[in-house]
């Protein structure tokens, strides 16, 4: 049987599925490294999620979510929301808006509060 090409089976059926090749060459791709030499910079979801992974890292509180990711020539500014004062009801607890900033690796360059406020307060427009 060709190395490029083996059963799957489905609903009792048989069939033969061919990897991707390139066209020229007729051989498999190579699989994707993440390290590879020239890595690509991080997409905002990746930009975001590192920036709370880093920042919890670095805080006691737990990230809630983002509330603003914006790009920039060095990297990006994650805008990081997060519960600072659990309080009972929950619309009193105390939450932060915290500026993260990665670089094009996704690594944390700074942070800083900017804000804090109770859950339930709307901001002012």
């Amino acid at each position: 049987m060709d190395p490029r090409v083996w059963p799957i089976t489905t609903g009792g059926r048989a069939r033969a599925v061919i990897t991707l090749m390139h066209m020229a060459e007729r051989e498999p791709r190579p699989a994707a490294t993440k390290t590879s030499p020239r890595s690509r910079p991080p997409r905002p979801a990746e930009a975001a999620r590192q920036a709370c992974d880093q920042l919890a890292s670095l805080i006691v509180h737990e990230p809630e979510g983002v509330s603003g990711v914006t790009r920039h020539e060095d990297g990006w500014l994650v805008s990081v929301d997060v519960l600072e004062v659990a309080r009972i009801p929950d619309t009193t607890s105390l939450l932060a808006t915290y500026e993260v900033r990665v670089d094009e690796r996704g690594e944390l360059q700074e942070y800083r509060r900017v804000r804090r406020y109770r859950r339930g307060a709307a901001d002012d427009c």
